[in-house]
């Protein structure tokens, strides 16, 4: 178990980075920071974008670390949802996680990594998607219900890449 802190969460109920880069982000509330999220199995965030989509059931929740963020970005710049420091999360493709904030676990499929694209050199600054490949968090499915709060957590595997079986 690793000791961990959940420095910024992110619902929002619009896409706004559709389109093209050079058009900008889309119109939508200055900030969708919020103090705790609310998790639900299989369909993510209540409130975000993606929940509830079949299309991104398997993508519904991103988890980012904050050593990876550039200097003076946020996950509104990014449009990750849980920015976490003290785990190199980018390294936990593959695994089933839990994130305890004081209430009981949320457990995690970590799918797949969260490719940083070309609206990362808009919202964040020229070579922002280069500077984060590799980098960019990672895509989630949430595997129980549950909430996350800012502030001290625990985290854990609970099972790696090669725990999952023949």
């Amino acid at each position: 178990m690793t000791e961990v802190e959940v420095l910024q969460l992110l619902v929002s109920p619009a896409h706004r980075l559709a389109g093209r880069p050079s058009d900008g982000p889309s119109p939508g509330p200055s900030d969708e920071r919020v103090p705790q999220v609310e998790v639900r199995r299989g369909l993510g965030l209540v409130g975000d974008r993606y929940y509830a989509r079949p299309a991104h059931r398997n993508a519904a929740v991103t988890l980012m670390a904050f050593e990876n963020l550039p200097a003076d970005a946020d996950l509104r710049h990014t449009r990750r949802n849980v920015l976490l420091r003290g785990v190199d999360i980018d390294s936990c493709v593959g695994s089933t996680i839990a994130l305890d904030c004081g209430t009981g676990p949320v457990v995690f499929a970590v799918n797949r990594p969260a490719r940083p694209c070309a609206w990362m050199d808009v919202t964040i600054g020229p070579g922002a998607q280069l500077a984060l490949r590799g980098r960019g968090g990672v895509r989630c499915t949430p595997l129980s219900d549950g909430v996350i709060t800012l502030g001290p957590a625990t985290f854990r595997v609970v099972a790696g890449p090669d725990d999952a079986g023949p």
